[in-house]
């Protein structure tokens, strides 16, 4: 990893397009952070956005939701967009609940939505 600042990048079931679409809006602000993103939205986002430099984690059912939970913890990621997915029965639900602890604990800026994510990014260029 460089000295970039990193921002985790990671999106449930059917907001995995919307969070790819909010990279390709967002990709020159994005290009200033090293991403890391959980397996199959990392992939798209390195698909849709070639020049932005991510590292790609284990699927999230896989424990990519936990690898990125733990760099949290050890103090490597500064930012988290994680788009979840409200109106799908939540199999995910330990896993979001475990990440969105993470982030409070650890006082990072987390984003849950389109709107907020957009925010942080304003305020951290």
């Amino acid at each position: 990893m460089t000295d970039k600042r990193i921002i985790a990048l990671i999106a449930h079931d059917q907001k995995k397009d919307d969070l790819t679409d909010f990279a390709v809006t967002h990709k020159s602000a994005l290009n200033t952070y090293e991403i890391v993103a959980t397996g199959t939205t990392g992939g798209r986002i390195a698909d849709a956005c070639p020049e932005l430099a991510v590292t790609r984690m284990k699927s999230g059912p896989l424990g990519g939701d936990q690898q990125i939970g733990g760099l949290i913890a050890d103090g490597k990621v500064d930012m988290l967009i994680f788009f979840i997915d409200p109106l799908t029965p939540m199999p995910h639900d330990v896993d979001v609940k475990a990440l969105m602890r993470l982030a409070v604990l650890y006082d990072i800026p987390m984003a849950l939505n389109r709107s907020t994510a957009e925010e942080l990014l304003v305020r951290d260029s």
